[in-house]
């Protein structure tokens, strides 16, 4: 048995919220069951609320303390098939554009294409900017493209006004830390009448990008001047660029442009506007749940936020199950603090930034928090926000990540940092492809996070743009303690890359067609030997606010003596072994980097019979004769993918 409730998109908060008389507001409902509570009514059974039709939000549903369940009485807030939460308001007044003005400004093929729409007069006053946080617009459930040029891709600067010219410290790469930026062609030209242009770039780094608001054109010389703050790392030719934000830039169906002064909303509809769906995103965030405790998330469609879906922060055993999040301008789920939350079955894309990001445990003492994310689907994240936006983000001590896939992203799709996490069973593809120097699972500079076991994932399909290159688990800038074992790398540029650390294992593991399988460096011994130079303190003090040599940290060997010896920027401890690479490029181990580390009991080959591919899951794993030779247990390839496995501790 358990208590009912109802809300309805036909509903009124002046109703008992039954089924046939239910409530128009997800708050209403929030509140009657702290009424319940307050009486002693529900204590002892489940309290559900059933979402029905198209909730529009008007602010986020906040939840505290008062509105937790507890173990036999959680509160459960689920949808009905069909239902949704929007966090949009739907447009219905468009009309052709009629201002001669506006129209001159458009691009010719444009014109008898392009409807309009008054906001203001729909009450959306708060249109935020043009970049991050700022209003959308989606039609049938797809994100349109905010007016741009090039319409796909980018241009590439072809040269750089002197004006704080520099050259960059460890390659000596020129650039400069002025962003005017010499173009080729004449197309700014267009865009001089502009009231709010911008530029987004890959201004020095593949890696590292901006938005810009541009400050001047001058077509004398081909130059667009930004506007401050300059980029970080400068600028430099050769690395690419695109504008939008540009009326005149409206020359293909789906692109849509905002006058904010007179809250004008131009769209050229890629389908009859009539018979449509078109929503406009106005709240910022869908619900925001704080020290809560057995409250469930279940079958619910959020969509249209400016910015995140699920907020939860310092709770304990919440659960989001069989969620659909999409067309989010922020993050999907945040969960921040607390412990044993889970995320299972849930699918997110069309996200602005990242999908999931889980956070817990306390790493002084390395107690675990137990927050896992199962059996999840996120493709297409970091649609506004492109660089440093996983699809998951697992930080802490002692979470989960399993059975997940992820897939066709501009840059990576785990971040992982802390101690004793376990990431396992996912299968990765098509990531990286905005950006090079980068990993899949990445993580990166803190001689304390140690523990982390990778183990038994797929991942493929990972070569970075333009094929430049990338890398599958990336540990970057001396990274220590990981254990990569039982993972299958088929066309990954840089599959295993340990850039410096010590004390990673990478054993048995299967490469195919990588370039190279392996990766060890020496870095702190050459371009990075500053962050062992008397007076840098990076990596000691990350130490120190973890109290590394308590006996907490007793666990990792050799740690509390770490800065006792000699050399400190030599890669030791590191061990590869048990491992097979099968065609491509085995190994790239930096001259003087293989002393102090073990590279045992490897096989190398380029005979490719020794493949066969699993029929169900398509996942690449050795013949058994060759699983006999080389030593490896079976790659369990029915557990790689979605719905394999149970809960479990970490």
């Amino acid at each position: 048995m358990s208590i009912q409730l109802w809300v309805s998109s036909n509903g009124n908060d002046g109703w008992d919220g039954t089924e046939s008389r239910p409530f128009a507001t997800l708050e209403k409902a929030r509140d009657t069951i702290r009424q319940l509570r307050h009486k002693g009514e529900a204590t002892d059974q489940p309290i559900e609320v059933t979402i029905v039709g198209t909730i529009e939000l008007h602010q986020p549903l906040l939840l505290d303390e008062l509105d937790s369940g507890t173990q036999s009485s959680p509160v459960i807030y689920k949808g009905a098939d069909g239902s949704s939460i929007c966090g949009g308001v739907r447009i219905t007044n468009f009309e052709p554009v009629a201002n001669r003005d506006v129209l001159a400004a458009m691009d010719e093929k444009a014109r008898d294409n392009v409807v309009q729409a008054d906001l203001k007069v729909l009450g959306i006053t708060d249109f935020g900017p043009p970049i991050e946080g700022g209003v959308e617009l989606f039609f049938n459930d797809v994100p349109m493209t905010l007016s741009r040029w090039p319409n796909e891709g980018f241009t590439k600067i072809v040269g750089l006004v002197d004006n704080k010219p520099f050259k960059q410290v460890h390659w000596g790469i020129p650039g400069d830390y002025v962003g005017d930026i010499i173009y080729d062609g004449d197309r700014p030209s267009r865009w001089l009448k502009e009231t709010d242009p911008w530029v987004h770039g890959y201004w020095f780094w593949d890696w590292s990008d901006q938005k810009h608001r541009i400050a001047e054109i001058d077509v004398d010389r081909s130059v667009i001047k930004v506007a401050p703050p300059y980029h970080t790392y400068g600028y430099r030719p050769g690395q690419y660029f695109y504008a939008f934000n540009l009326l005149s830039e409206i020359d293909t169906p789906g692109e849509w442009y905002l006058d904010r002064e007179n809250g004008l909303l131009y769209l050229w509809p890629p389908d009859d506007i009539e018979s449509s769906k078109v929503v406009v995103s106005v709240v910022d965030k869908a619900i925001v749940a704080k020290s809560v405790s057995h409250v469930h998330l279940d079958n619910l469609l959020i969509e249209n936020t400016r910015g995140g879906a699920i907020d939860i922060s310092d709770s304990d055993d919440v659960t989001i199950s069989d969620c659909l999040v999409r067309n989010v301008g922020g993050y999907g789920i945040n969960v921040q603090g607390g412990s044993r939350c889970i995320i299972r079955g849930c699918e997110l894309h069309g996200i602005g930034q990242y999908g999931i990001t889980i956070t817990g445990g306390d790493r002084v003492t390395l107690a675990a928090a137990n927050h896992q994310v199962l059996e999840c689907h996120i493709h297409g994240y970091g649609r506004i926000t492109r660089m440093y936006s996983p699809a998951i983000g697992i930080n802490g001590v002692g979470n989960r990540i399993a059975n997940c896939l992820i897939h066709d992203a501009p840059h990576v799709a785990i971040l992982f940092s802390g101690n004793e996490h376990i990431i396992e069973y996912s299968e990765i593809h098509h990531v990286c492809q905005e950006s090079n120097d980068a990993g899949a699972i990445y993580a990166g500079r803190d001689w304390s996070m140690r523990g982390t076991q990778i183990r038994h994932n797929y991942l493929h399909d990972i070569v970075g743009f333009e094929n430049k290159g990338c890398m599958g688990v990336y540990l970057d800038d001396f990274y220590c303690g990981t254990a990569i074992y039982g993972n299958v790398f088929k066309n990954v540029s840089s599959a295993a890359f340990v850039g410096g650390g010590r004390d990673n294992r990478i054993h048995s593991n299967l490469f195919t067609d990588c370039n190279p399988c392996i990766h060890l460096d020496a870095r702190g011994e050459n371009w990075a030997k500053e962050y062992f130079r008397e007076g840098h303190t990076e990596l000691l003090d990350k130490l120190n606010a973890v109290n590394y040599k308590s006996d907490y940290y007793a666990r990792y060997p050799g740690l509390a003596s770490v800065f006792d010896g000699s050399n400190l920027g030599h890669p030791t401890g590191n061990r590869f072994n048990s491992n097979v690479g099968i065609g491509g490029v085995w190994e790239d181990i930096e001259d003087g980097a293989a002393p102090g580390n073990e590279f045992n009991d490897n096989t190398v080959t380029n005979d490719y019979s020794l493949l066969i591919t699993d029929p169900e899951t398509d996942v690449p794993g050795l013949t058994a004769a060759a699983y006999e030779a080389t030593g490896l247990k079976p790659i369990p390839t029915d557990r790689i993918g979605l719905g394999k496995v149970a809960d479990q501790g970490v």
